[in-house]
């Protein structure tokens, strides 16, 4: 099997991961919750499915880039920075402050749903600017 793909499969299946976490712990956020707080049942192996889903992503995304000479597509620049909200507003929704309303982790919640929902319109739609 060619190299390139192997790594895109890999990159592709973290992405199901992903989206699978991502719904499964969006549910203990507003299933049990205590006042405000994220449910902590089964809070730990859900982040750390979560970060490794992240971590491979950027790692098979950085080689990927790497393997394609790094040339991109104008649509990978907004798909960059969509991750990026993505991660902070994932940050913002499961941060253990008391001060955090639950309503505001809703929000942070919906933000990253809507990135999530864009990167993945990025990557099947593949937009031709310009």
């Amino acid at each position: 099997m060619d190299t390139h793909l192997l790594i895109k499969i890999i990159h592709m299946s973290s992405v199901a991961v992903a989206c699978i976490i991502f719904v499964l712990r969006a549910v203990t956020l507003f299933a049990g919750t205590q006042q405000g707080q994220p449910n902590p049942a089964g809070r730990t192996l859900f982040v750390a499915v979560q970060h490794l889903t992240f971590t491979v992503l950027v790692i098979t995304g950085v080689i990927l880039l790497i393997m394609n000479h790094f040339q991109v597509q104008p649509w990978f620049y907004a798909k960059m920075i969509l991750f990026a909200v993505l991660l902070s507003s994932l940050i913002k929704t499961y941060k253990k402050d008391d001060s955090i309303l639950l309503v505001q982790r809703g929000a942070g919640l919906a933000v990253s749903c809507i990135a999530f929902i864009a990167i993945l319109s990025l990557v099947i739609i593949k937009p031709v600017f310009g």
